[in-house]
């Protein structure tokens, strides 16, 4: 009774809810009402964003300074120092000193990070990972501050607030965390169709790394580098781990994010402390300004990329990172990435999202940092020196001298004096403007499903059941049928086949009649016609860069190898393979039926690294099991052990065991499948590490499900 009478409740609020709120207009702070809550103020419909915009200022401001001191978004971090190395000039698209000069070594500071999460989330949500770069040059300060994921989910920063607001925790009841799997992310992403081609990415495999490591960053926008002759052209930003882009299952995520919340965390922090250093090469995607216009997709528009088989990436240089922060709050924490802060040689373009963020960033530093000195804490510092007539403000940190503190003077010799563009001063690209004033986007932009069919048919097969998996899993928490079933008829429109799997795990059928859901990133007073999403093209097959099945599969470094031993083991067996492993630059961790110390049966102690009922299989990328009869017997007869192997099996990783070993797969599951090719029996080392470097056999996965973990 009393259930029925709380429910009964909440109903009433609802209703009571939808009543006061029924007929009353969207308006401003100041009581304005309001035809257009999704684009920004441009010149023009490509056109840039207009400061006098003060619809979005209001409604950017109040969202930058919802919290504090926690950032809203991207509020679990990890961080690390290193540098830049310049393979090769490319002088003759910019003029940057970071582009040019192969003789630089540029200090960095490497932020990654979730985004929908609290600080105290853990590190296994399903998400977007951010990837922030501040690269300290000579000519001042440049922050890439990007993604693991070549796009972004909305096309205008009008809609940022929005879409923070639809995956963050539910208001009325604060849950659930770091997670969007829940109605209110759905209803957004149902009516804004743009949401379409990053949110496909993130129910791939990208959205649950391996490790930080180990995932690829991208600046999302399309950028413009300029030359020594004002020219420019347009470029796109990647970052490419040397190895390679790897990641869990959804099934491993959650059972990580409850072995080791900090695993991400852990595992860059240990990298470095073990030498070692983590490493991408950057790459760009440079695009003529005559070409502005050659493609099916808008290259202004942040919800697309470039296929590489398009515009191939050139590789210029290296970062490495090889220092962890001596102190989380004063480098990780207190860190400012600001998308203005840029150096001549690289410059803006109209992306309407990029161009919010320029605004937006700077305001949520000062939310969270309390004043406009943050760039005097010494993570922010940039290496360059610094004169201006910037004065005071809270936590002035610096003693400027001098009577004067105005330009243009004469008491000071005029000092500091401006500089010219051939000594190094930033010099706006001057780009022809002639537009009216207008709150719309460019129909070039409506183009919802072409590139999220693209990621889905480049995929291999596994990833696309992940996918589908994904969907399945987050649609199924979501309560309300008419989203489902809106959603359902939307990823119909990208694939169909990926439909029917989504609808058969849902119980339900891709509707029929449904009227195609009225994009909701369009005004009120727009032409609603023309910015519906169009039927998709099919412009490129296949993109091999977008499945991870085609990533690099060389190198076995930083592998965590779970050593399962007791008392009495093989040091014949172990030793050789421990050295080889080494070698390659993998990390073996002997799991052990207790903490302290094991002997091995030459007398030797040996340091245990984890007792057995303290660590989980999902923690390894690989175990191996040295012979030995006194302790396979040990291990045979701990089922924590069999549950260990059993879902190392399930899970597709490799297993390789020596002499008596092989009596312990006897009483797994793996016993009906030694013919496995990531099963190793006695077998060369060599193979076991090939089969470590290839990460997963996925061809195992038929027989996950029958695993009993």
């Amino acid at each position: 009774m009393e259930k029925d009478n709380k429910e009964t409740s909440k109903i009433k609020d609802l209703e009571n809810f939808k009543k006061d709120m029924t007929g009353k207009p969207l308006t401003t702070n100041q009581g304005l009402k309001v035809n257009d809550t999704n684009n920004s103020l441009k010149s023009g419909e490509r056109g840039s964003t207009l400061l006098e915009d003060f619809l979005l200022r209001e409604k950017i401001t109040s969202f930058d300074h919802e919290r504090i001191p926690e950032r809203i978004v991207h509020a679990r971090g990890s961080a690390a120092h290193g540098y830049f190395e310049l393979y090769e000039s490319i002088e003759e698209y910019s003029k940057a000193g970071i582009f040019t000069d192969t003789k630089r070594k540029t200090p960095v500071f490497v932020r990654f990070s979730t985004v929908a999460g609290s600080k105290g989330s853990p590190d296994l949500a399903r998400d977007v990972r951010g990837f922030a770069v501040k690269f300290y040059t000579q000519e001042g300060t440049w922050d890439l501050v990007g993604n693991n994921m070549p796009i972004f989910f909305i096309q205008d920063a009008m809609k940022f607030p929005d879409l923070i607001h639809s995956v963050k925790p539910e208001p009325n009841k604060e849950i659930p965390q770091a997670a969007s799997a829940h109605d209110t992310f759905y209803d957004f992403v149902s009516l804004t169709t743009e949401t379409l081609h990053n949110h496909i990415w993130a129910m791939s495999d990208r959205a649950i790394p391996r490790s930080l490591r180990m995932m690829e960053g991208f600046g999302i926008h399309t950028f413009r580098l300029i030359n020594d002759k004002g020219e420019a052209h347009f470029v796109k930003f990647h970052w490419k781990p040397t190895l390679g882009v790897h990641s869990v299952t959804w099934e491993e995520a959650v059972k990580i994010n409850g072995a080791d919340p900090d695993f991400h965390r852990r595992d860059l922090w240990d990298a470095i402390e073990a030498g070692q250093y983590p490493e991408w090469e950057l790459g760009l995607q440079i695009v003529p300004e005559a070409d502005e216009h050659k493609y099916d997709f808008d290259l202004l528009d942040p919800t697309k990329l470039i296929p590489e088989e398009m515009v191939p990436v050139k590789i210029i240089g290296k970062m490495t990172l090889n220092r962890n922060p001596d102190n989380f709050f004063a480098e990780t924490e207190q860190v400012a990435f600001l998308p203005g802060h840029i150096v001549p040689g690289i410059d803006f373009t109209n992306d309407p999202l990029l161009q919010g963020r320029l605004f937006s960033y700077r305001d949520t530093q000062l939310s969270r940092l309390g004043s406009p000195n943050f760039h005097q804490i010494p993570i922010n510092r940039p290496v360059a020196d610094t004169h201006n007539n910037q004065r005071d403000a809270h936590m002035q940190m610096e003693i400027p001298k001098g009577q004067t503190a105005y330009f243009p003077n004469s008491l000071s010799g005029g000092c500091p004096h401006l500089s010219k563009m051939a000594e190094g001063a930033f010099h706006s690209y001057e780009e022809r403007i002639d537009a009216k004033k207008i709150r719309t986007r460019s129909e070039s932009f409506s183009d919802h499903f072409s590139q999220p069919a693209l990621f889905y048919r480049s995929l291999a097969d596994w990833e696309k059941e992940h996918v589908a998996a994904a969907y399945t899993f987050e649609l199924g928490k979501c309560n309300h049928e008419h989203i489902k079933e809106r959603m359902l008829w939307l990823i119909a429109q990208i694939d169909t086949d990926l439909a029917n799997k989504v609808g058969e795990g849902l119980g339900m059928e891709i509707p029929k009649d449904i009227e195609q859901p009225i994009n909701q990133a369009i005004g009120a007073d727009a032409d609603v016609k023309k910015h519906q999403p169009g039927k998709k093209k099919i412009y490129l097959e296949k993109s091999k860069a977008l499945s991870m099945a085609h990533t690099k599969f060389d190198s076995i470094a930083t592998r965590q190898i779970a050593i399962l031993a007791a008392d009495g083991f093989s040091m014949s067996d172990y030793s050789p393979i421990k050295e080889a492993l080494e070698k390659e630059g993998a990390m073996l961790k002997i799991v052990a039926p207790h903490g302290g110390t094991i002997k091995c049966d030459k007398g030797k102690e040996h340091k245990v690294d984890a007792a057995i009922a303290t660590t989980e299989s999902v923690l390894f990328d690989a175990i191996y099991i040295p012979g030995g009869e006194k302790s396979v017997s040990t291990i045979i007869e701990n089922g924590k052990y069999i549950k260990f192997i059993n879902e190392t099996f399930k899970y597709c990783k490799a297993i390789a065991v020596d002499n008596e070993g092989e009596n312990v797969l006897d009483h797994t599951f793996v016993a009906n499948f030694k013919e496995d090719g990531a099963i190793h029996i006695n077998d060369s080392t060599d193979k076991f590490i090939k089969s470590i470097a290839k990460h997963r056999n996925w061809d195992r996965r038929e027989h996950s499900d029958k695993v009993p973990v």
